[in-house]
């Protein structure tokens, strides 16, 4: 079986999207599989082996220069293929190119306008890509914004057109008001092109498919999967300091402010407690970090902020000191890598009862929950695995042991193998 996996480029920073998507990737290539990840925007950045494509679709900068100026289009197409190369895309979005919601709503809404609008170029180069040279069994879309380009490819081939749904709510309502409503009606028009969608959790199929207005039936479940090479930490006995740890993009979004409030009211109650941070800062919020650490400062040597590891390895390493970790996002996550990754290595956590966490810490047994937005709560369950330590190890165990069982990038490969040969099978079915 050949897949083609359309995957969204994160701007030169890591994005746990297409990161998994490269995971995914490579544990269906060890299936046995073909694939091409295909990645659109920008290069993707990975911290394992890279499995994309060289060429970009939907290069970044063309893609904003022909929103920005119609004209676009009628300059040289040597130029603009110039401007696609990965190289240049890199230097450019080292500072220049932007992916936060609230500049980006009408350049949004002009990529879904797809055929018919100021990228219709581009959409033509994807589709006659996929439908008349890659011809594969199976294209999967990783970014439900890129929709406007389905029903051209759908044109030219034939097979089941799928999207991975992963966070685009969260992308949707970080948009201005001027252009959010826009572009909600245009994605839920182009959302009827597709054969169906891929979610990690019950919960996000339930959300998405009433954010869409598409039947819950047209949605499948896969369940999210991590390589486990490397992943060698093991349950222990905690440390002395207690370490709380924290691993995640470093944003609002992620709620690292509540974290480190969280933290000094557990500090002031148990001095012998430390936090590090981990996590790769973006230039969009780097006057929020500043921000952040002077609310640390009085915590001194207790809080240690050490930066994006720069390998696997590194981040192994860093997950392995804790003794819990949390994420308290703000957001409903529908994911929840880093927590797949802290469990994997013998490190249970302390997750918001929302989102996807309540299914996967109900699946794990690897960690406990706490009310949103609630932050004694937060600061309490911490205080039951410091006083309760055979708890916490029963916890860490539980939660390595059911991660290597079901959530192996293995185990992702092969039930993806199993679904899209069903779905090849399958004669087509009306859309609503």
């Amino acid at each position: 079986m050949h897949i083609a996996i359309i995957t969204a480029g994160g701007a030169g920073m890591f994005c746990g999207s297409c990161m998994h998507d490269n995971t995914w990737a490579r544990a269906l290539m060890a299936a046995g599989a073909e694939v091409s990840l295909i990645p659109t925007y920008t290069p993707i950045r990975v911290d394992e082996a890279d499995v994309s494509s060289q060429h970009v679709f939907f290069g970044g900068i063309n893609v904003y220069l022909a929103s920005k100026w119609r004209w676009w289009n009628a300059v040289p197409s040597f130029t603009r293929r110039w401007l696609d190369h990965p190289a240049i895309i890199r230097l450019a979005t080292r500072k220049a190119v932007s992916n936060d919601a609230a500049e980006l709503g009408q350049l949004t809404l002009d990529m879904l306008a797809g055929e018919s609008g100021p990228q219709r170029e581009q959409v033509e180069e994807l589709a006659k890509f996929i439908g008349e040279q890659l011809r594969p069994d199976v294209v999967v879309f990783s970014n439900a914004l890129l929709a406007g380009a389905v029903r051209r490819i759908k044109q030219l081939f034939t097979g089941p057109v799928l999207c991975v749904l992963q966070g685009d709510d969260i992308f949707l309502d970080s948009l201005p008001d001027s252009h959010r409503e826009p572009v909600l009606q245009a994605l839920r028009d182009r959302a009827r092109d597709f054969d169906g969608f891929i979610t990690h959790s019950r919960y996000y199929a339930e959300h998405m498919a009433a954010e869409l207005t598409v039947r819950l039936d047209r949605f499948h479940q896969l369940p999210l999967g991590i390589d486990l090479t490397g992943h060698d930490g093991q349950p222990r006995s905690a440390g002395d300091p207690f370490t709380v740890g924290y691993f995640a993009r470093l944003c609002p979004e992620k709620g690292l402010h509540l974290l480190i409030e969280a933290f000094a009211r557990l500090h002031a109650k148990h001095p012998r407690t430390r936090l590090r941070v981990g996590g790769y800062l973006g230039e969009r919020d780097r006057l929020y970090f500043e921000y952040v650490r002077s609310q640390a400062a009085h915590l001194g040597a207790a809080c240690e902020f050490v930066g994006s590891p720069a390998s696997q390895a590194e981040k192994v390493e860093f997950l392995k000191s804790l003794d819990v970790l949390s994420v308290p996002t703000v957001y409903r996550e529908p994911k929840g890598l880093s927590i797949l990754e802290a469990m994997a290595n013998g490190v249970p956590v302390v997750q918001p009862a929302h989102g996807t966490f309540p299914e996967l810490l109900k699946a794990t047994q690897g960690g406990l929950l706490f009310e949103p937005g609630n932050l004694d709560d937060l600061v309490a369950k911490w205080e039951s695995l410091l006083r309760n330590p055979n708890e916490r190890l029963r916890l860490a165990i539980a939660g390595q042991m059911q991660v290597r069982e079901s959530y192996s990038s293995q185990t992702m490969a092969e039930q993806t193998l199993r679904l899209f040969d069903s779905l090849t099978r399958r004669p087509e079915t009306a859309r609503p």
